[in-house]
């Protein structure tokens, strides 16, 4: 029998094995809580039987960095963390004092249980030698994936940073129509790595572009300030305008007027553009920065500045409003990005690799930009590798405030590519009033780690929070008081979601697919005046601090569900808990190539080098094989043509050839014929196949041979005094290029001794090939 305490609870130092097992298994997380107020021996049986139940269950989980919450949520599930040593340098958070026992190996653990008082930290140092189920963690490089079990979870991929920095996000996100039939210039700004020299000439083509543009909308837009500029161009025909600087001054007004021929110069560059970007100039040579001279690209953009920055006015602009609006509707057309670029080509520039705002700002101008790249070249330093993203500059503002969405989204597999989507998100303000005219962070860096820094403007709206957060629940109340409920579920949040689901299409295939593994990713999004969301980056590990008590809500809930899901998804059956997320996009596994060990065998043997000097090609004996074989066949005929062969006088034979800077090699031995006669040959078969023609090759030239004279051979025992070497280029021979050349050889038993000690060199026998008679097809040898 269970012999129970005056409390109520089990004696578990007095319980049997088998009565032990049997409570064991009644002891769940729940009622963990209800045994904690035993002694401490028995919270040390109870540790035990904990750690126990977790090992064999495999619960066992450890968290590198500060997560109390992911921390309550596992001991609620019955798991048991096994801590990392200090000295690893992998703890970020906080250290609990209680587990520097844990590091004293020689102490014993009954020792260890006076100093603390938490079973927790009982059964972390009873869990010391087992192996980790689960690992969470801030960094990627805690833990090295490679060294995991597949069973074991780990909450990061590898290789992500094609979506997960700014440069990747930038350069890879252009190859998204390969992945998807979508253009990524629809939600995602345009973007350039202006570190890189390719990169950095694209980026000053579009900002020369984007301030043509903006000049011609300057000119649409003039009614707005057409009173200004009415009376400017009042004023300027009763007054002296000064023509020296190329520009007109109204001397009551004190307004800068610019030249007509401005508008001009922007309609080419404009109308060049749109060639581009229709595809209209690929049979042409000149690209767009070509259509101006650099001196005239600097002229346009000094006055784009004074048009934009110093409130200067373009003479007689009204005659130009037409010919803009034509030309910007068609630009509307072809780019999607036309509606957020406005007319001040303002570009915001990020480090390519930091995260929490960190040395971003807003440049407008041209040099400034370029001058920050190059002292970040000068400093070598890869992670100031800047990127230039095109600010949104008619964002969506609340109570006149610029204000951006996080949102989260949860991957567990690239293969088949499962996504997530969280049903909340939130809101993060600025502190100041949204102006185009000032470029501080303050007023257009949505991001807390920047805005903390800030105290709230003074003419703020009060209906704004002062922590500066909306849950997104209090952004669609928002909404549906300005008649506008909605815009959340048909627009924002569809294009949200299609934003996530292109993105990580486009980074499947260069991230590591590792089964057992997911990653909670936060989107950063910035809605239009018309609503629609643009995609701004993608961070790693968002942070889950509880800055505010909308965080404080939201990051805790998300992080309870994003261990429903993971922690489900073993679980067969469709009700499965998986708390505010939703099943954005699960498509069929992708069929890998079979994969043998023999497809990688590799045959073959090896090549070793000799110090004899290799044949030349031109040495080598074509025919003997084929005089051998004619010869068995037909050996009467043989023997007439032997009686046919007289030697003729060497000497009279003297060859020539151009000397280069080449090396020559021993000419090879000439065949006999008769002296005075024609070169015939008696017919063998009755079939002619005419004269073979050898191609042209760049050869070197050669004089030509006298008509009907054949070289005899060089008699080695009479010496070599009465021959002429012919030397010859090793590497190619000379022939007359201008005719064909007929190659005979005439076949005798005797030539067969001599073939065997030297090679044969063929020669023009006949350069008018009309004069041969009928030669048998087996006599001609083409030179290879």
């Amino acid at each position: 029998m269970t012999q129970i305490h005056a409390k109520g609870k089990p004696d578990l130092l007095a319980l049997s094995d088998e009565e032990r097992s049997e409570d064991e298994n009644r002891i769940t997380p729940t009622n963990v809580q209800e045994l904690l107020s035993t002694p401490k021996q028995d919270k040390y049986k109870l540790a035990r039987i904990l750690a126990k139940k977790a090992i064999k269950e495999k619960k066992i989980f450890t968290i590198c960095g500060s997560y109390p919450v992911v921390r309550d949520i596992l001991r609620k599930k019955g798991w048991v963390e096994k801590r990392l040593p200090h000295r690893s340098g992998l703890q970020d958070g906080s250290i609990d004092q209680s587990y520097n026992c844990h590091e004293n190996a020689g102490k014993n653990e009954e020792t260890c249980i006076n100093s603390s008082d938490d079973i927790h930290d009982l059964m972390s140092r009873m869990v010391k030698n087992e192996e980790a189920s689960l690992f969470w963690t801030v960094r990627k490089d805690a833990i090295n994936c490679h060294d995991l079990h597949c069973d074991q979870m780990l909450n990061h991929f590898a290789k992500t940073s094609s979506f997960t920095t700014k440069i990747g996000l930038c350069l890879n996100l252009r190859n998204l129509p390969w992945y998807a039939q979508a253009n990524p210039h629809t939600f995602f700004p345009r973007c350039y790595g202006i570190c890189m020299e390719d990169e950095k000439q694209d980026f000053i083509e579009d900002f020369r572009n984007t301030a043509a543009s903006g000049i011609l909308k300057w000119v649409v837009n003039l009614n707005a300030g057409s009173r200004i500029a009415q009376k400017a161009e009042e004023k300027s025909s009763n007054t002296d305008v000064h023509q020296d600087k190329g520009y007109e001054c109204c001397n009551e007004m004190k307004v800068k007027q610019l030249p007509g021929k401005l508008v001009d110069m922007a309609c080419l560059v404009c109308e060049t553009y749109l060639e581009q970007r229709q595809h209209k100039d690929i049979d042409k040579t000149a690209d767009c920065s070509s259509v101006l001279s650099e001196e005239n690209w600097n002229e346009l953009l000094r006055h784009y500045y004074s048009l934009v920055h110093e409130g200067a006015v373009i003479c007689n602009a009204y005659s130009y409003v037409s010919q803009c609006q034509a030309v910007l509707s068609k630009i509307m057309s072809a780019n999607p990005q036309q509606a957020i670029d406005g007319n001040r080509n303002i570009w915001i520039i990020k480090p390519g690799a930091k995260s929490r705002g960190r040395d971003i700002v807003c440049k407008d101008r041209l040099d400034d930009i370029l001058r920050l790249v190059q002292v970040t070249q000068r400093s070598s330093v890869k992670e100031n590798e800047w990127v230039a993203q095109k600010y949104i500059e008619t964002p969506l503002l609340i109570y006149n405030t610029k204000f951006d969405i996080r949102q989260w989204f949860l991957v567990t597999d690239w293969n088949p590519l499962t996504i997530w989507f969280y049903k909340e998100s939130y809101l993060r303000f600025c502190t100041q009033h949204f102006s185009l005219d000032d470029l501080d962070s303050s007023i257009h860096l949505c991001n807390n780690s920047i805005q903390k820094h800030y105290q709230n403007a003074s003419n703020r709206n009060a209906l704004l929070p002062y922590h500066n957060m909306w849950s997104s629940t209090k952004f669609q109340e928002y909404l549906e008081k300005k008649g506008h409920g909605t815009v959340w579920q048909n627009l924002i949040c569809p294009s949200m979601k299609k934003a996530i689901v292109y993105t990580m299409k486009m980074a499947q295939e260069s991230v590591e697919a590792r089964k057992n593994s997911f990653e909670l990713y936060g989107a950063d999004f910035i809605l239009g005046q018309d609503f629609k969301p643009w995609l701004i980056e993608i961070n790693t590990s968002p942070t889950m601090f509880p800055s505010t008590p909308v965080t404080e809500e939201l990051c805790t809930q998300v992080q309870e569900d994003t261990i429903k899901v993971v922690l489900s998804s073993k679980k067969m059956g469709k009700n499965k808990d998986t708390g505010k997320f939703e099943l954005l996009w699960k498509e069929a596994p992708l069929d890998l190539p079979p994969f043998t060990v023999t497809d990688l065998l590799i045959e073959g043997v090896g090549i070793k080098k000799t110090t004899q000097k290799a044949t030349p090609f031109m040495n080598v004996n074509f025919i003997a094989s084929k005089i051998s074989q004619e010869k068995a066949k037909n050996l009467a005929s043989y023997q007439k043509r032997e009686q046919s062969m007289v030697p003729l006088d060497y000497d009279k034979q003297h060859f020539k050839t151009e000397k280069e800077k080449n090396t020559h090699c021993k000419a090879p031995v000439l065949l006999k014929r008769q002296l005075g006669k024609q070169g015939r040959v008696k017919d063998v078969r009755t079939k002619s196949s005419g004269h073979t023609d050898c191609p042209s090759s760049p050869v070197l030239s050669v004089q030509s041979i006298p008509d009907q004279r054949l070289l005899p051979p060089i008699n080695k025992r009479k010496g070599r005094k009465d021959a002429n070497i012919w030397k010859i280029h090793q590497a190619s021979l000379s022939f007359p290029s201008t005719h064909s050349i007929n190659w005979t050889l005439h076949r005798s038993s005797k030539i067969s001794d001599i073939l065997q000690e030297h090679s044969y060199l063929p020669i023009n026998v006949s350069s008018n090939p009309e004069k041969m008679e009928k030669i048998d097809s087996s006599v001609f040898y083409p030179y290879i």
